[in-house]
């Protein structure tokens, strides 16, 4: 396994939308377990194949419970709401309040191939939505009024020149 680097705002692989992977072998096999060892380093809970420079639909996550990978996630309900700081590793000392449903249902593929459906609550959920959201292009900042996204970008401008 190797450590991965991660991309950071504003590299533009992080605003495009990841194709849906197709065939499950080794080598996707051997990058999730890559983004898997490159999460730990980074003191993450989640990562993206955009963020890693794969624009391809693979995430992993661990929030202590194991590390767990999906492949073509895509969240299949959604109820409720609640806020919570979170932050992100291409945006590094940045966290914000972000307002995301309180509970999804996930369907994907696991790592064998086998599908996967299952429902999430509390911080598996929004990690999930954050790491889905990456798939698409979207980072928290986007989730921001203008007003406050502006002003996240000028405290990161500031702490990247340090």
């Amino acid at each position: 396994m190797a450590k991965l680097d991660i991309l950071h705002y504003p590299n533009s692989v992080l605003r495009r939308k990841s194709e849906p992977i197709q065939n499950l072998d080794g080598a996707l096999v051997a990058v999730a377990r890559d983004m898997v060892e490159t999460m730990y380093a980074g003191r993450g809970i989640g990562l993206a194949a955009p963020q890693i420079g794969v624009s391809k639909n693979l995430i992993v996550i661990d929030i202590g419970e194991g590390p767990l990978t999906v492949i073509n996630p895509e969240i299949t309900l959604a109820e409720g709401t609640e806020t919570m700081e979170e932050g992100c590793l291409c945006l590094p000392k940045i966290s914000v309040e972000i307002q995301r449903c309180a509970k999804v249902q996930v369907r994907g593929v696991d790592l064998n191939g086998k599908p996967l459906v299952f429902d999430a609550e509390d911080l598996l959920a929004r990690v999930l939505q954050h790491e889905i959201d990456h798939l698409q292009g979207t980072l928290i900042i986007d989730k921001l009024s203008k007003v406050k996204r502006d002003l996240v970008l000028k405290q990161y401008k500031k702490l990247k020149e340090k």
